[in-house]
């Protein structure tokens, strides 16, 4: 749909126009117009020049999935919508230049820039060429981002997702354009809200984030409750549950993203114990003694900070409630007030985190740098703070100064690389009005005079207590009291009246912002000296950044908020005080200052059919045909220039043109219908050639496919006549099918043929044609078998297998207990020394065998049924022989068997 609507210059009637440097007014009135009406079709993409504008919508916008990508990737700049060209066009500047880019993303707070950082680093990893290798780094850049957002990010009146440290990645190509690796850079961490959130605010994602979405073993090994409101660190802001957030989603996310830079879980476990460890740390509660001294009676957080750290408990607790004061000869202790031992508390929590953040980040550049020394080109993405206005402490006076400095870049490269386009191209450039912020910059840095540099000379702004307030005030007033940026006591009475005691207020480019003198008490960080290491540390790293910048080409974003309220809905007022500070209308006046349009020469041929010279084949140099083109069209002199590309400087000639040239494709699309019918007509014929072949052809193939299926017929037909008669005898209609059968019994039979002698029912059933072989196979299969089991007896088992032999035609069908005792081996019985027989047999029958064999009267056994001689277990029992008149056994009177 976006698409459709754009179309370049063609739809500015309808949706605007998507280069400010087109306007015919170049007014703050018409540029926040063309916004709005953009902004009402949910074009939130501007152009001034190739800086791109971006309005924070407050919804989802389906432009940024795979098929919109791809759209982009090698366009020109100006043929498709604002969106992805901006990044497309510094990877392909890249490549051809073979030199580092960057990408500044800039805007207050909740406008829009570290999503609009992300969808640039979507965009690299899916344009760029795919390995399985590449595809491992690409995963590992972008799955930085969720932990960053969770350790670095926070909620805020301006947004449910701030970031409150800034950062800088290089993303490293090769030279055939695949992002291998990357590198990060943090600056100015907010650890201040470790300890402390205005109302309506929360702490660092991560807290909530674990608390809320950790297992129940995580949480009890880290000794915490799945209840946020336990936690002082997580509730001074009232909103430690946000409906718009979801934290057991986002640690899920959290872990995923762990787990694929190659966090192992010992690395994880101590992470996570560390953000434990600062909850538990933030739950020390100090009472007092007598003398107002900080006592702990509570150790039970502290034990668990101490071991969570791996600390001795006894010497935290120390360090927390004693100051040591070191003198030649000895130590001393000297007990902390309540107060102060809160804010060493506070400060230790803080640097725990700051630290650990730093760490992480570490941790991060050494999975997806890359480690391979060849040259590589990068390009650089720039998310900083935004400017801020809120809360005053020293974190915001640095981000602040921070955007002041950046603001400061901008007006360089952008006027320097303006100024040295038009001297390469020979022509005269006319000097801009605009605001330099120069002298802002050198208010807080200048050497000796600036506000950081009369902080470090201040020695008694590192000792706590109002007295310290005072004399830094005193010191700024005596330094700069004249200064049209900054405002202070000294002013006059209506200032005076807005101003606290120990304020101060600096004009910024953005607007007036006031500060107070307390953040040096409420930023010492470590034992009250840290403010001086940090405020040396961040305007080194600042001035390494710009220096680092300004070795690469720059490219911007500037990111607009809509509203204030988060709603779908367009702010002018506030609209028009960013497009003020963030100096879009300088920006574009310098644009505007001589020619408005600027295009290669091989892109203004596009207008070739409007001279009759360039159409419909210009074979010339591209000057030369553009020449000729303007020329055509009737530009005066002053109107366009000729340098490397072609500059216009109205508007108005370029609307004419492409005018113009729609009203001209009107007419070519007519010539174009009647050519075409002309070439339809003659490939038609030739066709109608082709087409007698074809046919042919096709008749050659069918009676070819006619014979085959008539073969097929033939053959199933008399398969089916064999079928139908398969209970005949053997005919010429049935042989075959019988034949048929026969084969494949005999091979259903081979494989299911019985294995053991014992195996009497899986004989397959045989066809009725196969009866009487199947009788005939069956036996000669059983014979076999026999015949190899016989052959496998050894003679010991053929000698016990004849005694059974004897035992079974004595004994069965005439005793109860055979079929039990017959299944045991008989075991061989021996001959005494003097000629006695000396058997052991478990069973009566092998007994009665063995004697009747022995003695070779096996018929003098007659067995007689119904006498029944019960042994009592553990008991013994006799059988006793004798002689009688007729054979019989029945139990004697000493309970022996008599037979």
């Amino acid at each position: 749909v976006q698409l459709d609507m754009e179309g370049a210059l063609t739809a500015r009637d309808r949706v605007g126009i998507q280069d400010f440097v087109l306007l015919d007014e170049t007014t703050e009135a018409a540029v926040i117009s063309n916004l709005k009406k953009r902004f009402s079709k949910d074009l939130i993409y501007t152009y001034i020049g190739t800086l791109l504008v971006s309005i924070n919508p407050y919804k989802e916008l389906d432009i940024y999935n795979k098929k919109q990508m791809d759209i982009y990737m090698g366009v020109n700049f100006f043929e498709l919508p604002p969106h992805y060209a901006l990044a497309d066009n510094a990877y392909h500047t890249m490549l051809t230049e073979f030199n580092n880019h960057f990408i500044l993303i800039s805007g207050e707070s909740g406008a829009g820039k570290t999503e609009a950082s992300k969808k640039i680093l979507q965009y690299y990893a899916v344009s760029c060429p795919s390995t399985t290798l590449l595809n491992t780094v690409r995963d590992k850049m972008l799955m930085s981002n969720p932990v960053l957002e969770a350790f670095g990010n926070a909620k805020t009146l301006k947004n449910d997702n701030s970031s409150r440290f800034g950062k800088y990645m290089d993303i490293q190509f090769d030279s055939q354009g695949d992002a291998v690796g990357g590198h990060i850079l943090n600056y100015l961490l907010e650890k201040s809200r470790v300890a402390h959130q205005n109302h309506g605010e929360r702490n660092f994602h991560i807290f909530y984030q674990l608390v809320e979405g950790g297992s129940d073993k995580l949480l009890q090994q880290l000794g915490l409750e799945r209840d946020c409101q336990h936690y002082n660190y997580l509730t001074q802001g009232e909103c430690a549950i946000v409906s718009s957030i979801n934290d057991k989603n986002d640690w899920k996310s959290v872990k995923n993203a762990l787990q694929v830079i190659n966090f192992d879980e010992e690395n994880t476990s101590h992470l996570f114990g560390v953000v434990a460890s600062v909850l538990h740390l933030g739950n020390v509660r100090f009472d007092t003694d007598g003398k107002g001294h900080a006592l702990l009676n509570d150790k039970t957080e502290l034990n668990w900070v101490a071991n969570l750290l791996g600390v001795d408990a006894n010497k935290l607790l120390e360090g927390l409630t004693f100051r040591k004061i070191e003198t030649k000869s000895e130590q001393v202790l000297s007990p902390f007030t309540i107060d102060h031992a809160i804010y060493v508390r506070d400060a230790m929590a803080k640097a725990i985190y700051g630290q650990t953040f730093t760490w992480l980040v570490n941790r991060i550049n050494e999975t997806i740098e890359n480690k391979d020394s060849s040259r590589k080109t990068v390009i650089g993405l720039l998310d900083i703070y935004g400017f801020e206005v809120f809360y005053v402490n020293f974190e915001q006076f640095c981000i602040n100064y921070c955007n002041e400095k950046l603001q400061q870049l901008f007006i360089q490269l952008t006027l320097k690389a303006e100024q040295e386009e038009y001297e390469a191209e020979g022509i005269e450039w006319e000097p801009v009005q605009f605001f330099n912020n120069k002298i802002i910059c050198d208010l807080v840095e200048e050497k000796h005079r600036g506000i950081i540099s009369i902080l470090l000379q201040d020695e008694e702004c590192l000792r706590p207590g109002d007295a310290t307030d005072l004399t830094f005030l005193e010191r700024l007033e005596e330094k700069m009291g004249n200064h049209p940026h900054f405002v202070h006591k000294l002013a006059d009475k209506m200032i005076r009246k807005t101003l606290e005691r120990g304020d101060f207020r600096l004009l910024h480019y953005a607007g007036e912002v006031t500060y107070c003198v307390v953040f040096l008490d409420k930023n010492n960080d470590l034992l009250y000296r840290n403010i001086k290491d940090v405020a040396t540390q961040f305007k080194s790293s600042l001035l390494k950044l710009t220096e680092m910048l300004m070795a690469k080409e720059a490219w911007y974003i500037r990111c607009l908020k809509s509203n204030e309220s988060k709603q779908q809905h367009f702010d002018e007022a506030l609209i028009r005080h960013q497009v003020k500070y963030l100096g879009l209308m300088e920006h574009l006046r310098v644009r505007r200052a001589g020619f408005a349009y600027r295009r290669k020469y091989e892109d203004f041929l596009k207008y070739k059919p409007l001279c009759p010279a360039t159409w419909p084949h210009w074979r010339g140099l591209p000057a030369d045909g553009v020449e000729l083109l303007a020329q055509h069209l009737g530009y005066l002199p002053d109107e366009y220039k000729m340098g490397t590309k072609i500059f216009i400087r109205h508007p108005r000639t370029l609307y004419a043109t492409e005018d113009a040239y729609e009203k001209c494709k009107h007419e070519l699309t007519r010539l174009q219908a009647k050519y075409k019918g002309y070439k339809a007509k003659g490939e038609f014929r030739k066709q109608k050639e082709a087409t007698k072949i074809e046919t042919c052809w096709r008749g050659a193939q069918a009676r070819k496919e006619k014979e085959k299926r008539a073969w097929a017929v033939k053959v199933i037909k008399r398969f089916i006549k064999a079928y139908i008669n398969r209970g005949q005898l053997k005919t010429t209609d049935n042989s075959e099918y019988l034949a048929f059968v026969r084969q494949s019994y005999l091979n259903r039979l081979k494989n299911n043929l019985p294995v053991t002698v014992l195996d009497k029912t899986t004989w397959l059933t045989p066809p009725a044609v196969m009866t009487e072989a199947s009788e005939v196979l069956r036996k000669l299969h059983y014979r076999l078998m026999v015949r190899k089991y016989v052959r496998g007896i050894t003679p010991q088992r053929k000698a016990q297998l004849q005694l059974k032999f004897i035992t079974s035609c004595i004994f069965k069908g005439k005793k109860e207990s055979y079929p039990q005792s017959i299944a045991q081996p008989f075991a061989n019985t021996r001959i005494g020394e003097s000629g006695d027989l000396i058997m052991q047999c478990e069973h009566l029958f092998e007994c009665l065998t063995q004697l009747s064999v022995i003695a070779n009267k096996q018929n003098a056994i007659k067995v007689v049924q119904g006498i029944k001689v019960e042994i009592q277990p553990g008991k013994e029992t006799a059988v006793d022989f004798s002689t009688g008149q007729e054979p019989m056994a029945y139990k004697a009177k000493n309970g022996h068997l008599m037979v």
